[in-house]
């Protein structure tokens, strides 16, 4: 037994756990990332990634930009990007105001707590993501509305004017869209006309090359941009989208959507190594977790051990796994639910769990329950991040939830609904589609929003920022966002190699150390030996990056593991 190893450590001020210095442009760095001064986008799509840089280029500041990447990625990654879904939008002023805008779907009215179980009283998936209950009231135009309101200068027909043209004119499809459209729309949307007639060609999925023609969406963006969010939530897209449900089963009503709201929020935040770490509150799990794990972390000298060591994944494993558990209790819509996170982001929390962590042996996720919080409480996805001349920075991450989200094109919208109500817990302690076991706090109820793992985050050195970022992923979400924090303050790493760096999960249940490919079989070995059970798996997440250097350079990463990501500037 070692834990006398973690309890060392904890007497060891945090200021002597001295982190390498982040490199700019230096000859040892491996991998290079985009440079600029300014301004700069980082995105799945490179068009749309263009579509942001133009707008910074025209003058529009961050939100701007950020405002009309969004809407471009709705035509050219339907994939994930969307106006039919919903999502969140982390924001930091030049001045340094940092904000959150939460959009996430709602509820509707008329859901019920057992919406989704069958008639044996278990969890039925398939109601959940393929059905027409499995749509929430979606949020994202509300949520660019507001965004662009509050915080940008542009107008929004000026910001979707570029996704109007796209859709219009039509875009290419490239390797992502295609080898995205024969692996996952096939399950879904051949099996409605409406999303057939704009996906598929003589029976078959578009492919590379062919171009991809949305005249119904470039009609509602035409809408959005002319009327503003009325035309979604009270106008012509609301009884397309009303009337969609209402010919299928579906829950959502003119009512759920007049009664939407996006919401701004404070954010979560905490202190790591120096640094200020600003993330997504709740409904978002992403913000609260991503800190308290960073404080567990605190306790330990993570860069002494080395990335890629087992001795570093180990700690990092352990903490991921309390934290999840933690997730699986505590976590949901603050609108009902108390959720305690001031305990759960308490540095005294975080110490008493890294007490328990034996950097030689894991520990089994059954001997790991949700904490005690009394003795510490008083009371398919896409990222994209935008950088302007003057320091203004916006982090975004919407879903539709799964690839192509619910498959339904809601009449003659052109617009792709979510199917975000599988994120809710369907039956308190059953895993949904990404494995994650919730209760009762995330409960299905009428207007409440489901919790997410979506964690835009925003890094601050010396009171600037620092490190734009955020992933899609599900419920790796939160442990690669983890990671590009770890690899650039730990290991200092530039952006471009902490986005390229391989990767690693655990989320407690099921006990399972995931791997991606590219770490030491040396160390996968050593990982076995102290109990993981180690399966490499898939690559996870897609960040999309931007680190400012103290001189105020940009350098922007968009990760390998896409195809079709690009980060620009100018």
């Amino acid at each position: 037994m070692k834990q006398w190893i973690i309890a060392a450590a904890l007497g060891v001020s945090f200021q002597l756990m001295a982190a390498p210095p982040v490199s700019y442009g230096v000859e040892e760095d491996v991998f290079h990332p985009v440079r600029a001064e300014n301004g700069m986008v980082a995105s799945v799509d490179a068009t749309a990634t263009q579509v942001g840089v133009d707008i910074l280029k025209r003058g529009g500041n961050a939100v701007d930009a950020a405002v009309a990447v969004g809407f471009a990625l709705a035509v050219t990654h339907p994939q994930a990007g969307n106006l039919g879904g919903g999502g969140f939008m982390l924001l930091r002023t030049a001045a340094g105001k940092t904000t959150a805008i939460d959009f996430r779907e709602m509820a509707p009215a008329r859901a019920s707590r057992d919406m989704f179980l069958d008639a044996q009283g278990n969890a039925d998936s398939k109601k959940s993501l393929t059905s027409h209950l499995a749509s929430g009231t979606p949020g994202t135009v509300a949520g660019f509305a507001l965004a662009l309101e509050k915080y940008g200068t542009l107008t929004l027909n000026q910001v979707i004017t570029p996704a109007i043209r796209l859709a219009r004119d039509g875009i290419i499809v490239n390797d992502a869209l295609a080898d995205d459209l024969k692996q996952y729309g096939s399950e879904v949307l051949p099996q409605h006309a409406n999303s057939r007639a704009i996906f598929w060609k003589n029976g078959q999925p578009l492919t590379k090359g062919d171009r991809l023609v949305q005249k119904n969406l470039a009609k509602s963006l035409e809408m959005i941009a002319e009327l503003g969010p009325d035309a979604f939530y009270k106008g012509a897209i609301a009884k397309q989208i009303a009337f969609e449900m209402e010919e299928n089963g579906g829950l959502i009503d003119m009512i759920d959507l007049a009664n939407y709201k996006a919401v701004e929020r404070a954010p979560v935040s905490g202190s790591y190594r120096g640094y200020q770490v600003y993330a997504m509150p709740p409904p978002s799990s992403g913000g609260i977790h991503i800190v308290q794990i960073l404080n567990i972390l605190e306790n330990v000298d993570l860069a002494k051990y080395g990335f890629g060591s087992a001795n570093a994944m180990a700690l990092v494993a352990e903490a991921e796994k309390y934290a999840y558990a933690d997730r699986s209790q505590y976590l949901g819509d603050p609108e009902f639910v108390k959720v305690p996170w001031r305990a759960l982001t308490s540095k005294a929390y975080a110490k008493s769990i890294a007490q328990q962590i034996d950097i030689d042996k894991a520990k089994p996720s059954t001997q790991i329950k949700p904490g005690n919080l009394a003795p510490y409480e008083s009371e398919q996805t896409t990222h994209f991040s935008v950088v302007d001349k003057d320091g203004n920075a916006v982090a975004v991450t919407y879903t539709l939830n799964t690839t192509f989200g619910s498959g339904i094109v809601a009449g003659n919208s052109g617009i792709l609904l979510n199917n975000q109500m599988d994120d809710f817990s369907a039956k308190p302690g059953t895993p949904n589609v990404y494995g994650l076991v919730g209760g009762e706090a995330n409960a299905v109820a009428p207007r409440k929003r489901p919790l997410s793992s979506m964690s835009p985050t925003i890094v601050v050195k010396e009171g600037k920022t620092w490190l734009v970022t955020g992933s899609p992923g599900g419920s790796r979400i939160i442990t690669t966002v983890l990671q590009m924090v770890l690899n650039t303050v730990d290991f200092g790493m530039n952006v471009a190699e902490a986005s390229s760096a391989p990767r690693f999960h655990h989320q407690w249940l099921p006990d399972e150390l995931r791997v991606e490919k590219g770490f030491s079989p040396d160390t996968l070995k050593l990982l076995r030996q102290k109990g993981y059970k180690v399966s490499v798996q898939p690559a996870m997440g897609s960040t999309q990056s931007i680190m400012i250097a103290p001189d105020g350079k940009l350098f922007g990463a968009s990760d390998p593991r896409t195809q079709g990501s690009l980060s620009a500037g100018y």
